[in-house]
């Protein structure tokens, strides 16, 4: 008996202590990966103040790749972000992003290109090789920014489909709550059965506090459109007490 127990507390202290390593090993993992990704994030910014310093601060073919660089790089990332973005709520963005990921492949060997050619000593070589990284760059960023012109687009083409109903809906809403009236009875004609109901009596005769009541005929023999409240009683809280009126 005290051999079983024993086993069963090593057991149990052999797999806390599995646990717990699983659990540190989970920690260790997921701050790793947030200090590479702040460490990335850092030099991204970095790299982007020095390229936009050297865009502006010098001329000629050094400010030409800077200029390409920073264009590449900030029309990717906004594509990027754009359709991460998106792909959450709309599941078709998948097929985008699949795309964006093949147009980045090109992206980044294109920046790979200007980032080596940035320490090209020849000036006069990289100058005959940037017409072509030009248009490489054109054609890469007029692709990364109609994915997220299309996108966005999009976006906001279901957001004014989806008011546009929501305004249908509310104005329908509206017009049914106007109907407190039932439509009034024609002369020489009473509520037969016949009759077609208005939109009050389509989904049948409202009373107070959810009962239907039945409408007291008149003086005449007819029926009213609508049974007059009894000024004795209150109905609803915020409601006054009807005041007696005066005889002169």
């Amino acid at each position: 008996m005290e051999a079983a127990i024993i086993t069963i507390m090593a057991l149990l202290f052999l797999a806390f202590v599995a646990l717990g390593a699983y659990v540190t090993v989970k920690a260790v993992k997921a701050t790793k990966r947030g200090v590479d990704r702040t460490l990335n994030q850092a030099r991204r910014t970095v790299e982007d103040t020095t390229l936009r310093a050297k865009s502006f601060g010098q001329a000629g073919v050094a400010g030409e790749l800077a200029r390409l660089r920073l264009s590449l790089r900030t029309s990717m990332r906004a594509t990027q972000e754009a359709l991460q973005a998106g792909v959450g709520e709309d599941a078709s963005l998948r097929e985008s992003l699949d795309l964006f990921h093949r147009l980045s492949g090109h992206g980044l060997e294109l920046d790979e290109d200007l980032k080596r050619l940035e320490r090209e000593p020849d000036r006069a070589y990289v100058s005959g090789q940037l017409p072509d990284l030009a248009a490489r760059t054109e054609r890469i960023t007029s692709s990364a920014d109609a994915l997220r012109r299309a996108a966005r687009d999009r976006a906001l083409k279901f957001a004014e489909d989806d008011l546009s109903a929501l305004s249908a809906q509310i104005d329908v809403e509206a017009g049914a709550l106007r109907h407190w009236t039932g439509p009034e009875t024609t002369q020489g004609q009473g509520t037969a059965s016949g009759a077609v109901p208005g939109p009050a009596e389509a989904w049948g005769p409202v009373g107070s506090a959810g009962q239907s009541e039945q409408a007291s005929p008149g003086a005449g023999g007819e029926t009213p459109a609508i049974t007059p409240p009894d000024p004795r009683r209150t109905a609803y809280p915020w409601e006054k007490s009807a005041r007696p009126e005066t005889t002169t």
